[in-house]
């Protein structure tokens, strides 16, 4: 057992030497996962589909430290999809329980997001989750609100459709209070009502999807410009780790060093 221990300090002495080499070079301001593969992991790993996206919430966790520790300002995570609701009763209940478990953790005392100064920001259509969800959610952002140094968006329920058209409901309704006549809504117009924007996210400059899968599944779609660069890896999300993660570092490097050399 104390050999055990001592290892795991190393390792993690060793991991944050190498992270704080890593954060020497250029950062990314904003990285966003599509946490995709939890439930084929599952499968995989002989286990029943919610095991899975609570392993799924653990790596989630770990690498929002991995990214706090190289100093990205903000984390984006697809945690569900309004389109999940048409998943089986089982495990949309079984994910809400997930859900409203870990936004408590999240902002106890001590914890992750407190440790690292971190602001929470539930992003989506947060009127379709249960009562105690939205509660739970309501709880998270309130205690974090306070927190200045990095931003983590959750964005559950959520999809980018959405986000836009709520975006452009917003520019109507503020320019009929404003009593335009004419209503002209211009693309900074809906920039601005963009949840991201209203949560103070930098651009996005990464955009990551594990399990293979090569496809954006209505996720910040608008905030896809042309400078954020697409990461796809072949991992389940479960099983992603740091030395997943740094080749899509250097890579993010190796571009910005290229580009200042032109």
């Amino acid at each position: 057992m104390v050999l055990q221990r001592g290892w795991s300090w190393i390792a993690t002495k060793a991991r944050n030497v190498l992270l704080k080499i890593l954060a020497a070079g250029p950062i990314p301001r904003h990285v966003a996962f599509v946490m995709d593969g939890n439930r084929r992991y599952a499968r995989k790993n002989r286990k029943a589909v919610p095991e899975g996206h609570s392993d799924g919430f653990v790596t989630l966790r770990r690498m929002l430290e991995v990214c706090m520790r190289l100093n990205i300002k903000c984390v984006s995570a697809y945690a569900f999809s309004i389109e999940n609701f048409k998943r089986s009763e089982e495990e949309v209940s079984a994910l809400m329980t997930l859900a409203e478990a870990k936004l408590l953790e999240l902002c106890s005392h001590g914890e992750l997001l407190d440790q690292y100064g971190v602001r929470l920001n539930v992003i989506g259509n947060t009127k379709l989750l249960p009562e105690s969800v939205q509660q739970a959610a309501r709880k998270a952002e309130d205690m974090t609100r306070h927190n200045k140094r990095a931003i983590f968006n959750l964005c559950m329920p959520y999809t980018s459709r959405d986000e836009m058209t709520t975006a452009v409901e917003s520019c109507v309704r503020d320019s009929i209070l404003a009593g335009s006549k004419e209503i002209i809504i211009t693309e900074q117009d809906i920039d601005r009502q963009m949840m991201t924007s209203l949560g103070d996210s930098p651009p996005l400059d990464i955009l990551i999807r594990t399990s293979g899968v090569k496809r954006l599944s209505d996720y910040l779609l608008w905030q896809c410009c042309e400078d954020t660069q697409l990461q796809f890896s072949s991992v389940y999300w479960p099983d992603f780790g740091l030395f997943d993660f740094i080749p899509i570092i250097l890579d993010f490097q190796r571009k910005v060093w290229s580009t200042s050399n032109l």
